[in-house]
């Protein structure tokens, strides 16, 4: 699949393109200079072909932070099938992008240049000035008012090669059998199998996240710097291990909110729509500064979205803590996240970083499995055996039988005579009875009370 680069100079309207390209709200847009820092990548369809679009930061040498980002965006040019260097029409050419453009000129590559922000046939009149750059491949558009945008588009289609098309067999109609064992909950159905495991990096500003995310794929992929807050977008990258897809989302970190700002509000949105599509997080705490309010409420969304977790020390290597000290004030803050691991790494030195990609397939593995009926039955029996369910107004309450219905968390109905005399104290001893005979380290459970023949729409979930 080849690859096409954005790049420029701020504010040229780069991550607008991205967007306007991409046909959604992706990158985040803004009239601060420097809003892109890290490279955003996704698959594009231009035409009837498929391709990879890149986003990049500014190119500008304001100070070490915006060197770092200059120098990323010019690798991810450079690793690009097809360039588009973006500049500003409103303004006169300058000497350091004409520099840049014919340094880029000579890779040999498929460049243009687009001339952004000629809002009408008056302005279009200066694009003339950029004939200066020394090429024919100029578009002059607008891409906020979507002006001469399908020119672009063409151009960019026409290097893209032929996709093949892929003939599909049909299913051979289910078997009746396996449909009603289905039914019956005694078996998981059969659904084409997911094997995409997205991990979102999550904790507040400058605990090391983007550091994190750089040790795990070996090398430097996010922008990495002392200054609070340099992750500003999200960014997402895929690795292969042990047959899965792993695709981890490096989040802006999360400020309290009364110190959420201008483009960071747009980032917290960013970040909270991306975790309704994650499977596992990775809660990143700082070992050498000690667990804060903050981080208490950033796990808290890890609760919300019901997500498998991973509890990450992260700067163990200046932490001068006692391990079983850190662990328990790791289970004493954070209650509700009882059943994710901890462990200790520095994202820094590498040290045990690559021990989390065997958690993480684990913790997925967990996340996703199905209980079969009748183990699951034979266990809440057990327990109700053990621990008789304390009467509801007089009344005995009973667990008739109990179901797994669902997975991403594992999702099991039980089914009762009173629901709603289930008392919440008895449902966590439910839960960890279940995990005593269940592997589901790092999984939440969603546990849901109902009559038979309830719906599902109407049940209410809890997750222990």
């Amino acid at each position: 699949m080849k690859k096409i680069a954005i790049i420029g100079k701020p504010n040229v309207g780069k991550s607008s393109l991205f967007n306007r390209l991409l046909k959604q709200r992706d990158a985040i847009v803004s009239e601060q200079a420097g809003t892109t820092r890290d490279i955003k990548r996704r698959i594009v369809q231009i035409g009837e072909k498929e391709a990879e679009l890149i986003d990049t930061g500014g190119l500008e040498d304001r100070d070490e932070l915006f060197e770092q980002v200059k120098n990323k965006s010019l690798e991810a040019a450079k690793d690009a099938d097809i360039i588009l260097y973006m500049v500003d029409g409103k303004k006169l050419p300058d000497e350091e992008d004409k520099k840049i453009f014919r340094s880029l000129q000579k890779l040999g590559k498929d460049i243009t240049l687009v001339v952004n922000k000629i809002d009408n046939d008056k302005e279009e009149e200066n694009a003339w000035n950029f004939y200066e750059f020394g090429t024919q491949e100029i578009f002059p558009i607008s891409v906020s008012h979507n002006r001469k945008t399908r020119a672009l588009l063409s151009w960019i289609e026409k290097r893209l090669p032929k996709d093949e098309k892929i003939a599909l067999e049909i299913d051979e109609e289910p078997d009746f059998d396996e449909l009603l064992a289905i039914n019956e909950g005694e078996k998981k159905p059969q659904e084409e199998e997911d094997n995409e495991i997205r991990v979102a990096i999550l904790g507040r500003v400058n605990v090391g996240k983007s550091s994190l995310l750089n040790a795990l794929l070996k090398e430097e992929r996010s922008i990495v710097s002392d200054v609070a807050g340099t992750t500003i977008d999200t960014v997402d990258e895929s690795t292969l291990y042990d047959g899965k897809v792993i695709t981890f989302i490096d989040t802006a970190g999360i400020r309290r909110r009364s110190k959420i700002v201008g483009i960071e509000k747009y980032a917290l949105n960013r970040t909270q729509k991306m975790l309704e599509r994650a499977d596992v997080a990775l809660l990143v705490l700082d070992a050498s500064e000690g667990i804060t309010e903050q981080d208490e409420r950033i796990a808290g969304y890890i609760d919300k979205y019901k997500l498998a977790c991973i509890i990450v020390l992260n700067k163990w290597d200046i932490a001068n803590k006692d391990y079983k000290e850190a662990v328990k004030e790791v289970r004493d803050r954070f209650k509700f996240l009882s059943y994710a691991p901890i462990i200790t790494l520095s994202a820094k030195t590498r040290k045990r970083v690559d021990k989390l990609y065997d958690l993480i397939i684990k913790v997925y593995k967990n996340y996703t499995t199905w209980i079969p009926t009748a183990q699951l039955n034979k266990v809440i029996k057990e327990a109700q055996i053990r621990h008789q369910i304390p009467s509801y107004k007089g009344k005995p309450v009973k667990i008739l039988y109990a179901t797994q219905y669902d997975t991403k968390p594992p999702k099991i109905a039980l089914i009762m005579n009173r629901p709603e005399g289930l008392h919440f104290s008895y449902k966590r001893y439910l839960a960890n009875t279940l995990r005593e005979n269940f592997d589901l380290e790092g999984t939440p459970i969603i546990l849901s009370p109902r009559k038979r023949g309830e719906r599902e729409e109407d049940i209410q979930e809890e997750s222990y």
